[in-house]
């Protein structure tokens, strides 16, 4: 079986008229920790999208496992293995936190639901003393919590993390970089946008640079944390 988990090749999409990447290619191997940083408007949410399947695309291919996926609905990809915490985290607000987590196991046919609402109890405490309240009550970090822990209900092989602590104080964004970090240590392979890059990037196994739709930079995390060019653009050193 092959390591990687997830390739892009020479992906395309666009808004109307307006192309915004321009031939991605990039490959997750299972068990890493994959970053993508770029400034704004480079195309990084553009392509997580894509990959989970509510982005179109025009050219290219996304493989998953081997397999061709870029036809493949969107709730598909979540069964076939893929989860995404979208940016800006979008919790189902008016439901209870138990109820979101609820909704991240949709896809699912087993009788291991209630176990893994335990599992992230346990994970994040306060999402238990927390579970009979409205989603849209809890603070950005209790949120991002959450987000977390509903696509870790789908029990995926793939995360997709969209700028997880876009908001967040400084301490709850150490909670969650360490929550990332946990995702590995369970065998979980993530792929991560993040506006912290220099954190980001220091976790990373590997890394990858996308400046206006196309990857202009890629190596092993800590190599891009010690690239002149890299440090310039994005770390401000």
């Amino acid at each position: 079986m092959s390591d990687v988990l997830l390739s892009v090749e020479n992906l395309r999409s666009s808004y109307g008229r307006i192309e915004a990447l321009h031939g991605v290619s990039l490959e997750v191997r299972r068990g890493e920790i994959v970053t993508l940083v770029g400034g704004n408007g480079a195309g990084k949410t553009t392509l997580m999208r894509a990959i989970s399947g509510v982005q179109p695309v025009t050219a290219g291919l996304i493989r998953f496992k081997g397999e061709a996926i870029g036809r493949v609905d969107a709730h598909r990809r979540v069964a076939l293995g893929i989860a995404q915490v979208p940016e800006g985290r979008q919790v189902f607000a008016p439901l209870s936190v138990a109820d979101n987590l609820r909704l991240g196991a949709w896809s699912r046919k087993d009788e291991g639901v209630a176990a893994d609402i335990e599992d992230i109890y346990r994970q994040f405490p306060v999402l238990r003393e927390k579970r009979d309240l409205q989603a849209g009550g809890l603070s950005g970090g209790q949120q991002q919590m959450l987000a977390l822990g509903r696509a870790l209900m789908a029990k995926p092989e793939l995360i997709l993390l969209d700028e997880p602590s876009m908001g967040l104080a400084p301490i709850l964004v150490e909670q969650i970089f360490e929550a990332i970090a946990g995702l590995k240590a369970r065998g979980i392979t993530v792929l991560l946008v993040e506006q912290n890059a220099m954190q980001a990037l220091a976790i990373a196994d590997r890394g990858y640079v996308i400046e206006t739709g196309t990857i202009t930079h890629s190596g092993e995390g800590r190599a891009l944390l010690d690239d002149p060019k890299v440090r310039g653009a994005y770390l401000g050193v």
